[in-house]
Order: C-alpha cells, then structure tokens, then sequence
C-alpha cells in the first residue's frame, strides 16, 4: 500500500484524532486544503482591513486617518498579507482539494510534508502581523522593500519580516515538492501528461516556477540580513554595493511571482467556461504550451520593473521585446476560451459570471501591463497610480476572482450543496462593479501623475480618489458577504447531485481535458 494511501486510511482510523485535534493532525489532502482555503481567508479579510485605512486616508486630502510612517506601513503590510497570504494560500488550498481528484489519486503524495507545509504558515503570518507592535512600527517599505529603505533605514522589526519571509518561502517550496511528485507519480492508468485536466497542468508548470524562484527570494532577504547585522555591503554603495543589484534580485523572483499567482487562475477559468459553455475546450494542446511558454518567459523580463535606474538603452530594448513577447501566449489563451464559448450552449450559473469577468477584466489588466511594457510610456507611468491600476487588474479581477470562481464552482463537490443561486448572483454583482469603481479611476490618476504609496496628494487628485475610495468600500463589504454565503452553503441547503452543475456537470470531466481511453467516458455527441 502507498504511503499516501496508508495515511490516507489513517485518518479513518477509530483511532484517529477527534474535534481541534483532527485538523492539526491531519494528512488527509481536503482537509489540508480547507485549512488553506480558511486561512488565506482570514489573510485576506485582514490585508483588506488594511486596504480600506489606505483608502480612508485618501478619501479627502490632507492627513486625516493616519500619519504617514503608518500609512507606508498599511500600504507594505496589505501588499505582502494578499500575496504571500491571501492569493498564495488559496491557490495552494484548490490544488490540494482538487489535484488527487482529478487526476485518480488517493491523495497527495507527500501527505505529512503537507501538513507540515500548511502549518508552518499561521506562525510565519503571525509573526509577519506581529512587527506591527514592536519598537520602531512594521516595515514601512513598500512589498518590495527595496534597500537601503529595508537595510540602512528600517526599524529592528525588520529581522522578524525576514524570518516571516524565509518561513512563507519554505512552505511554498514544500507544497510544490508535493504537487509535481503527486502529479508525475500518481496519476490514475491512462490518464497521460496531454489528458490531464488544465487545472493540473497550470499547477505542475506554477510548481516548477516556485521551486525555481523561491531560493532567488531567501537570498535577498539574507542578503538584507546580513547587511543589516553582520557588516556587509551587498546593497550599500558606501560600502561598494549596489542598491540597484536588490532590485534585479527582487525582482527576478518577483516577475515569476506574478505568474505563480495568476497561472493557476487561468487553469480554473479553462475548467469552468467548457462546463458552461458545453463544448469541449478549444486548443486544449495550445493551452499547455501557452502555459508553459508563458512561465520561461516570465524568467527573461524581470527588469520591466526598473526601467526607470538608468540601464542602458541596449538592456531597455531587451526587456521592452521580451515583456511584448509575453502578450502572444497570453493572448492565445484569451483566444482559446473566447472560441470555446463561440456557438456554445452558455448559461450564466455563478461560477461563469466570475470566469466571464476574470477574462474581460484580466485582458484589460493585460493591455495596460502593455503599455507599461514599452519603455519610453513607461518612464511616464512609473511609480504613478496607474501602475497601481494595472497591477490591481491583474491580481484582483484576475488571481482573486479566479479563486472565488473555483470557489462557487467547487463548492458542491466540497459540501455537498449548492451556494444560495440568488445570493450568489448579487456578490457578482456587487463585487463587479465595485471593483470597477474602485480600481478603473486610478488609471486617471496615474495618467495626471499622481504618485503612489503617498498618504497626501493635491487638490486636482482629490475627485478621482473619493470615487476611488467609496469603491473599495464598498468591495470590501461585498467579500464580507461573501463570508456569509460560504457559512450558508456549509450549514445546507439545495442538495448537490452526482451530476452538480445539472447537465453542465456531466461533461466536466469529457470537456476540461481529453478523456483517458478506460477511465471515464468517451464525450457524447454535441449537437
């Protein structure tokens, strides 16, 4: 018997542990993924609390709400807590619940380092929110924490931020270890790599980009570390370092990091639109090079974010046709699920509103990261509210609505029950247009210059941000609705099927990924 079925057995057990216990125990790869799932979760309520001081501080100008060392501190804390946190997490928490079962496994195959990968995360965010009540205030740096702000200028807190930061990364390079031997050891007979559903697929490409970026990541915190108390200079340049070298360490683990939280996105969008659309996906074969052509090229474009440090115009030109290049791929995918909803038979269920979405808002995140792109509009855009705007785009109408399409999508399979179909439609709703309200006016401000990670701004500034700011708000409460409708779902309600989704579901499987020979059936007819 395999390990993973044996712990799996395990949690069956008359012996195994009851009530709190169960959960700190457990290898059984649900459970670890609601554990995921709920945390990132509470991450997420939480760096979103911190959003909404940033927005209540920009809601007039002036200084109102906060003083600024603590608004620099809202901004860097908000920023880590929804990647390392809230998207991160979620993202681990779907491929735990979802990968065995698409691919045949009993479970994960490496199920106690998954546990241990899920647990090491309350502590590191714990310690992380903790650097808040210390001497000197939480880091104030911005989530780049750029040296010499985090080296030279940075309260004694910072040493905790560096730990955090090390334990987030040992946790992320645990759960990919597990996902690539799970996928490549334990798939059931027939199903090859090319009949993988792409969800799975997305994950083992993102898996392999963790594990690659990662160790990048430890080494420029330990290169702060040691800068800070052992004497060095690597970001010094008093001491002959180069405070522009921390960028380019940064940020060659920091560009991959934007696909690692987007990819597995694109994988959820690829499951929902075929089950809703009812036709098979189209170029299931050109996603997986999509996919994968997207994530070597996300190792080749890091200094996109640095056009501004005074590279030469040789290293600009590379970086500019590099960034370009990633559009190709990313718009073939786009392509892909727009022709698979070309002629289908669409029906608009809760977790299609949010997929439509991701696609339409994502692509317009895509077309600003373009004009980013081209250096010289760049130099414009920089470090201005527009940069603020695309990024936004790209993360919350794209990695997060991506989560909580799966979410909707998923839920019957998880509990057993459908979401409040009414309740469901109205979070679309609301979250839909808030967020547009929200995010698409800092495009404004950002072409009219106003910088970002600043508590203060001039009057001109000042329409556009309350705008701005009742938008946020008025997100945030939506997503503690959100809250409502999950506990809701959990407690009961209209009873799931075999076939949940109704007829769409039938096909979930035949449609996501080619069907393997023997194990499921071939796809029926559609007319």
């Amino acid at each position: 018997m395999s390990t993973a079925t044996a712990a799996h057995d395990d949690h069956h057990d008359h012996g195994a542990p009851a009530g709190l216990m169960r959960w700190v125990y457990t290898t059984n790869h649900k459970d670890i993924g609601t554990l995921y799932l709920w945390f990132s979760f509470v991450m997420f309520m939480i760096g979103g609390s911190f959003a909404m001081v940033i927005r209540a501080e920009l809601f007039m100008p002036g200084m109102q709400v906060v003083d600024p060392q603590f608004f620099n501190s809202m901004t860097t804390m908000h920023g880590l807590l929804m990647v390392f946190g809230a998207i991160m997490p979620a993202m681990v928490g779907l491929a735990n619940w979802q990968i065995p079962l698409m691919i045949g496994a009993p479970d994960m195959a490496l199920p106690r380092m998954n546990n241990w990968s899920f647990w090491i995360l309350p502590f590191a965010g714990t310690m992380l929110l903790s650097t808040m009540f210390m001497e000197g205030g939480g880091p104030a740096f911005g989530w780049t924490f750029y040296a010499p702000l985090s080296t030279t200028f940075a309260p004694d807190s910072t040493d905790f931020f560096i730990f955090a930061i090390h334990m987030l990364g040992f946790s992320s390079i645990m759960g990919s270890i597990n996902v690539i031997a799970t996928v490549l050891n334990m798939r059931a007979p027939g199903m090859t790599l090319m009949k993988m559903p792409l969800f799975v697929w997305t994950w083992l490409i993102t898996a392999f980009l963790l594990i690659a970026v990662m160790p990048v990541l430890a080494g420029a915190v330990t290169m702060m570390l040691t800068d800070r108390n052992f004497g060095t200079s690597f970001f010094s340049a008093a001491g002959g370092g180069d405070p522009v070298m921390f960028q380019h360490v940064f940020w060659f683990f920091g560009h991959p990091e934007v696909y690692i939280m987007i990819l597995p996105a694109f994988g959820v969008v690829s499951q929902i639109i075929p089950t809703f659309a009812r036709k098979p996906l189209f170029g299931y074969a050109s996603m997986v090079y999509a996919t994968a052509s997207i994530a070597f090229l996300s190792f080749i474009v890091w200094a996109h974010h640095m056009f501004t440090v005074g590279m030469p115009v040789a290293g600009e030109l590379y970086f500019m046709y590099a960034t370009v290049m990633i559009a190709v791929p990313t718009a073939v995918k786009v392509f892909n699920w727009a022709a698979t909803m070309w002629r289908g038979s669409m029906t608009f269920e809760p977790p299609m509103l949010w997929a439509l979405a991701f696609v339409f808002l994502f692509t317009l995140g895509g077309f600003t990261g373009l004009m980013m792109g081209v250096a010289p509009s760049d130099m414009q855009y920089h470090d201005t509210y527009f940069i603020v705007a695309h990024f936004h785009y790209v993360l919350v109408t794209g990695a997060l609505f991506g989560i909580i399409a799966a979410v909707y999508y998923w839920l019957p399979k998880w509990t057993g029950y459908y979401p409040d179909d009414r309740l469901s439609k109205l979070h679309f709703w609301w979250s839909a247009i808030s967020v547009n309200v929200l995010f698409f006016p800092q495009h404004f401000l950002g072409l009219a210059g106003m910088p970002r990670r600043i508590p203060d701004y001039s009057l001109q500034f000042a329409d556009w941000n309350m705008v701005s700011s009742i938008g946020g708000f008025a997100f945030g409460l939506g997503q503690v609705f959100f809250f409502f409708i999950i506990v809701k779902t959990i407690r009961g309600g209209e009873k799931a099927t075999d076939e949940c989704w109704e007829d769409a579901q039938g096909l979930e499987w035949t449609i996501a990924s080619p069907a393997p020979y023997h194990t499921f059936v071939t796809p029926p007819e559609i007319k």
